[in-house]
C-alpha cells in the first residue's frame, strides 16, 4: 500500500513560517513531523527564574511590536 496524502490549508503567514523552518533536504511533511516531535516547552518548567521569564516576556513583546510595525509599513521580510 502506498503513502496516503491529506490536504491541509494554511494561512500565507503560516506557510511562510513553515517554509523558513524547512531544511533543504526535507519535504514539508518531514518538517511538520520534526517540529511536532520536538520537546514541548513544558519540559523546561522550572528551568528559568522569575526574572528570566519576565525578561523573555518583555523581549517577546518588543519583537511582536517591531514585527507589527514592519508589517504595517509593508516590510515583513525578516532581513529588513
Amino acid at each position: 500500500m502506498g503513502t496516503e496524502y491529506k490536504n491541509v490549508r494554511l494561512t500565507a503567514d503560516a506557510y511562510e513560517t513553515l517554509k523558513r523552518r524547512k531544511r533543504d533536504d526535507e519535504s514539508f511533511s518531514d518538517v511538520v513531523e520534526r517540529l511536532v516531535e520536538e520537546r514541548p516547552i513544558s519540559d523546561l518548567a522550572g528551568a528559568l527564574s522569575g526574572n528570566d521569564v519576565e525578561t523573555i516576556r518583555e523581549a517577546r513583546e518588543a519583537s511582536y511590536e517591531a514585527y507589527a510595525d514592519r508589517r504595517s509599513e509593508g516590510l515583513t521580510d525578516r532581513s529588513q
